[in-house]
């Protein structure tokens, strides 16, 4: 194995080998951002994908998300569609030339991008990327298409200086991310592993240590429905789940208690959020509504356990079903499609994160910010399914999954830089083939 030695005259040729690969590194990017890879649509970004982990020769796999081999096993979420034939994860693996002398990594990435909202909202068309100074703007570019392209161009830097790693090094594309994380459990149930994953979701170059869980469920009511010169003669059903999420919001905010919290989060403004985030009900402006559906997301901290979570959001459910005016004589009924993740602490003394701690103090001249996160991403799998001790590092970006998304081509290079010291570090380094 070539021990790397980051010397003065290896990060002078690493800084120049990344600045060489800017421009195609912003051309990958707004090609990805180009690709519209919402639910259900990440076939063409996927390949697109497939054809760049081809070109750099690594072994490239296809796993589906498989419902009859996922549903039993622990950290599945209940799809939000069921249709998964042709919807795949991508996996490019690479082996070094001699016996493995480092130790092993996976970079992990998501290529599903969430719903744009209004168009009309935008600057520009979501899907039709443009660049203003350091910014990249467009539906994904910072969450996360921007840590993908990090990820393989960090492997393409190193063989510009003539290195490749020691280790085993798994590059993995998924999808599902942002509704069930089913893409990244589909990975880990082909038997993909390593010695840590490191995922380059956009943290504003701060380091993962902790994250919450986060559970998605549907409120249905049927209520019954009446002409409006009588209202009092039907059941509103739209105004009973509105009656319920305010039921709901009292436990959000005995959960944000002070003295309840997680260490990891006494010291953050709000932690834990519940959010309706979709609703769908009525049926004619006269009339009064007979039935409502209600998409919730509830968050929720490390160490609660799902079952938990469940009974505490039902009861409150049903006493409200059951004393408030509005929710009187309503058919309420609770079902969970989507996320259903647990929480978890990563042990910040845990070797992934020291070394790439490192590799960011040395490459930005300061220590990296630890970031206990209010939303969940696929660490779990890694951390709490699959015994890989995992993080998520990644580029500055703002307004992700708002309107106007865009990621700092500067961050994205550091993190290139980053990545290629943490690589030579942790994989160790041997000529490139």
């Amino acid at each position: 194995m070539e021990q790397p030695i980051l010397d003065n005259e290896f990060r002078t040729a690493l800084r120049a080998a990344v600045d060489a690969r800017e421009g195609e590194a912003v051309a990958d990017l707004m090609e990805l951002v180009s690709l519209d890879s919402r639910l259900g649509l990440e076939e063409a970004a996927q390949a697109r994908i497939r054809q760049t982990y081809t070109d750099l020769g690594l072994i490239v796999d296809e796993v589906e998300i498989d419902l009859d081999i996922l549903a039993d096993r622990p950290g599945f979420s209940p799809p939000v569609i069921e249709n998964t034939s042709g919807r795949i994860n991508v996996i490019g693996s690479f082996q070094p030339a001699g016996n493995p002398q480092g130790k092993s990594l996976i970079l992990n990435g998501h290529m599903d991008v969430v719903p744009t909202g209004v168009l009309s909202m935008w600057t520009q068309p979501p899907f039709q990327p443009w660049r203003d100074g350091d910014w990249v703007y467009g539906r994904g570019a910072g969450d996360m298409k921007a840590g993908l392209v990090a990820n393989y161009m960090a492997l393409r830097v190193l063989r510009d200086m003539g290195f490749q790693p020691a280790a085993p090094l798994t590059l993995q594309s998924v999808i599902e991310e942002e509704c069930t994380g089913n893409g990244a459990l589909a990975c880990l149930a082909a038997g993909y592993s390593a010695d840590a994953a490191v995922i380059t979701e956009p943290e504003d170059l701060h380091m993962m240590a902790s994250q919450l869980g986060v559970m998605w469920l549907q409120i249905e009511v049927k209520g019954k429905p009446a002409h409006v010169l009588n209202t009092s003669a039907g059941i509103n059903a739209i105004e009973a789940v509105y009656a319920i999420f305010d039921g709901l919001r009292e436990i959000e905010a005995a959960w944000n208690r002070p003295e309840v919290r997680h260490p990891n989060y006494t010291h953050h403004a709000h932690p834990v959020n519940f959010n309706l985030g979709k609703i769908d009900g009525g049926e004619w402006a006269s009339s009064v509504p007979s039935h409502c559906t209600a998409d919730i997301r509830v968050g929720f901290f490390p160490g609660v356990q799902l079952a938990d979570v469940r009974q505490t959001l039902e009861q409150k459910i049903n006493q409200v079903a059951a004393d408030h005016p509005a929710c009187n004589g309503a058919q309420v009924s609770v079902h969970y499609r989507g996320f259903q993740a647990e929480g978890f602490v990563v042990d910040i003394e845990e070797p992934v994160l020291m070394e790439l701690g490192r590799a960011h103090k040395d490459v930005l001249g300061y220590d990296c910010p630890l970031l206990h996160s209010t939303a969940t991403t696929d660490a779990r799998f890694f951390h709490i399914y699959g015994q890989i001790p995992a993080t998520c590092y990644g580029p500055i970006a703002e307004n992700i999954h708002g309107i106007d998304e865009r990621v700092s081509v500067r961050s994205m290079m550091q993190v290139i830089e980053v990545l290629v010291v943490f690589i030579s570090r942790w994989c160790g380094l041997e000529k490139a083939a």
